[in-house]
């Protein structure tokens, strides 16, 4: 099973619809809750190229993007065989 990381912050309607199809597909991502900012907040922009929107999703440390760019690869049929390296 691949390593997913999901930076997230509390109350955002976009991480809970993130981590709700990572969960239905049985994964249990690193979570990162940067709510408050501080040194993972950083760490999420400089991975993430800038982004600043959550979640900023990571699957085996390549960056997904955010909570449509996971949907749409699910849509696609690509997020199981992503899962699955």
């Amino acid at each position: 099973m691949a390593k997913v990381e999901i930076y997230t912050k509390a109350f955002c309607p976009y991480c809970s619809r993130a981590m709700r199809l990572l969960d239905s597909k049985g994964v249990s991502p690193d979570e990162f809750d940067i709510t408050m900012g501080g040194p993972k907040r950083a760490e999420m922009i400089e991975r993430a190229n800038g982004r600043t929107t959550v979640p900023q999703v990571f699957i085996d440390g390549r960056h997904i993007g955010g909570s449509d760019d996971l949907a749409a690869l699910e849509q696609a049929g690509k997020l199981d065989a992503l899962l699955a390296a």
